[in-house]
């Protein structure tokens, strides 16, 4: 039986625990903090405060708070402890075992895998939906981030012993997942074009044309240019994240003219600084060059909004009104489906990612070169930049047609 002063004490211990995440709440999944407060420790709540003083980006620091919270959820659940800090390599390799395993064995072999006490208890929380193991690429994520919290804690993990590696290499053998796309479909040009024409036909029309009521008219109109506009230059700046396009602000574009190669009038294009990205700090930065229609859409859309400063996308209410405030990086995947819905496509097959995909298959299938597609998306690893090159699945890439 608890006794009341200690019952007494860990609520308050909790509601501390809640208050301050309370201050971090725009780095943590909304409606989280009260539930986080249960999973993490004083100690973990400090560090996510140290890290964000630190200037750490919002979705690193969202991603490191949810693995965080799982993590010490997991381990309470294995050995009714909290997690130790460092980690001993006993405790890395059972969290391997425990979320990669073969399926096959498991039905002979109930021991192997996690046991059914620790998912259970990992269920009651809302933590673990799946009964099947986990996708390698989700515990990788969750090791990284497991790293990078003992590195900002000034303690040293075994995450880079080669036991450990050979553990996850022949655990990931035995849990057989296919690796799934953030977008089934890349969004490659003769897609968009046909996403953006239909934009255009609406953001050539006057309010009335679209709707019985005016505003409701204009709204449509209105959304039309911004959203033509956010998918232009989201392609033609290489394919943004969406976090990208939803933060960005008037301040991070300068317009340039460049002089045209044929000796006609100045070829108008724009310098986008995008700061801090997801492999970028803000010191060192990464800046685009777009040019083409995405320049023209963009500044429609600007004029049409009167926006001077501040973001450059943001919400529209539906009588018209642009609000001050940008819209989300959630909007921008909704835009994405809702688009190439009307567009006639499946909005399953697509997502926001389907941009960043789409501008690389794109820039393959044109003849561009590996390191100049790269210098535009801001890939840094050649690796991860050619496997978004997906079109020559379906036959269109030059690699599956070499003897005709």
């Amino acid at each position: 039986m608890t006794a009341p002063g200690s019952d007494i004490a860990a609520r308050s211990a909790w509601g501390a625990r809640a208050g301050e995440l309370d201050a971090l709440g725009a780095i943590l999944p909304r409606g989280r903090a009260g539930h986080l407060a249960t999973l993490l420790t004083d100690a973990d709540v400090a560090t996510l405060r140290h890290l964000a003083e630190q200037g750490m980006g919002a979705n690193s620091l969202r991603a490191l708070s949810s693995d965080l919270g799982y993590l010490e959820a997991w381990a309470r659940a294995a050995t009714g402890a909290a997690l130790p800090w460092p980690a001993p390599l006993e405790l890395v390799l059972k969290f391997v075992a425990h979320h990669l395993w073969d399926p096959g064995r498991k039905e002979r072999d109930p021991a192997h895998g996690m046991p059914e006490g620790v998912r259970a208890g990992l269920a009651g929380k809302g933590l673990l939906r799946s009964t099947g193991p986990h996708a390698p690429a989700t515990v990788r994520r969750r090791l990284s981030s497991w790293t990078t919290l003992h590195a900002w804690r000034d303690v040293a993990g075994p995450f880079g012993s080669p036991g450990l590696r050979k553990a996850l290499r022949l655990a990931t053998r035995a849990a057989p997942r296919p690796r799934q796309r953030k977008s089934r479909e890349a969004l490659v040009v003769e897609v968009l074009a046909q996403v953006l024409a239909r934009l255009d036909g609406i953001a050539a029309c006057e309010g009335r044309d679209l709707h019985d009521d005016p505003r409701k008219g204009q709204a449509l109109r209105l959304r039309a240019l911004r959203d033509r506009a956010m998918l232009s230059l989201a392609f033609a700046a290489g394919g943004r994240r969406r976090s990208e396009i939803a933060a960005l602000e008037t301040g991070q574009i300068e317009w340039r003219g460049a002089e045209d190669p044929e000796g006609a009038d100045d070829i108008p294009l724009l310098l986008v600084s995008l700061g801090r990205t997801k492999t970028k700090s803000a010191e060192e930065g990464h800046r685009v060059t777009v040019r083409g229609r995405a320049v023209g859409d963009l500044d429609s859309w600007l004029r049409a909004a009167a926006i001077e400063r501040g973001a450059v996308f943001r919400r529209i209410n539906r009588w018209g009104r642009v609000a001050g405030t940008p819209i989300t990086p959630q909007s921008v995947n909704l835009v994405v489906k809702a688009r190439v819905q009307e567009a006639g496509y499946d909005p399953a097959d697509y997502s926001a990612h389907g941009l960043r995909s789409g501008y690389l298959t794109e820039a393959f299938l044109q003849g561009v070169s590996l390191p100049e597609a790269m210098g535009q998306s801001g890939h840094r690893s050649a690796t991860q930049a050619a496997a978004y090159f997906t079109a020559a699945e379906g036959g269109r890439g030059r690699a599956s047609g070499l003897l005709d």
